[in-house]
């Protein structure tokens, strides 16, 4: 079966699958003294391609033999079940409202051994409201004891409190910005708005990086936040 956008599973040899798993190390060793388990994962604004650097990072990461939950946070314009092909009838949305149990809907992938994805479920009224719930705190801490990673696909942070929100119950948080995309003072915004939320920023993944002719692609690397990451994507979200 062909999986959009999944670059590391289609492709696993490419030097964006590579990229990845440069990606998947730094988190490892990003804390000395606190294990990085939750990471949330935003953009300044729609169409960066964060939902593209979820999906590699969760897949990345089973395929080294961790137990890892992607769960779609985007209780607004969910995608994650695109990429999989999966029906998004149930989700987050009714684990936080009806009491339904993780283990009832969650869907395990055969993309890699230990990867299972949550969708986002039925899009409710109050997207913001949920996140931010004690209820939603307790689930994020009753996943960590049942996985390595858990990876939270979140909404823009430059446009909702969404991924603010999220980054306050999460270990880290990544910002992916594309390459002709996001301006500065876009990012900038975005940086001073987890700043204001006291989010542990773990990086910078800058997506969408122009290929070199004959086939190679630029990797550059620069002093940002505490340290960065870059992939190549081509998907819009």
């Amino acid at each position: 079966m062909k999986y959009k956008d999944i670059i590391t599973y289609e492709n696993p040899k490419s030097p964006i699958a590579e990229a990845f798993r440069t990606l998947r190390t730094n988190i490892q060793f990003s804390s000395i003294d606190k294990t990085v388990k939750t990471i949330v994962i935003t953009s300044p604004g729609p169409g960066e391609g964060k939902s593209t650097i979820s999906v590699n990072t969760a897949v990345t990461m089973a395929q080294s033999e961790k137990k890892v939950l992607l769960i779609d946070c985007d209780l607004r314009k969910p995608k994650i079940h695109t990429f999989f092909k999966l029906h998004n009838g149930q989700g987050l949305t009714n684990i936080l409202v009806e009491d339904v149990k993780c283990k009832d809907i969650v869907h395990e992938i055969d993309l890699a051994s230990g990867l299972y994805v949550l969708t986002a479920g039925p899009i409710p009224p109050n997207p913001a409201e949920l996140l931010g719930s004690n209820k939603m705190k307790s689930f994020v801490e009753d996943m960590k004891n049942e996985y390595d990673y858990i990876i939270l696909d979140s909404p823009p942070v430059g446009m909702l409190t969404d991924a603010a929100i999220l980054s306050t119950i999460a270990d880290g948080t990544i910002l992916v910005c594309a390459v002709g995309h996001a301006n500065v003072e876009a990012t900038k915004g975005a940086k001073a708005l987890l700043d204001k939320v006291n989010a542990n920023i773990l990086g910078v993944v800058l997506n969408k990086v122009p290929v070199k002719s004959g086939g190679y692609y630029k990797y550059h690397y620069y002093s940002y936040y505490n340290y960065d990451y870059y992939a190549e994507g081509e998907n819009n979200d």
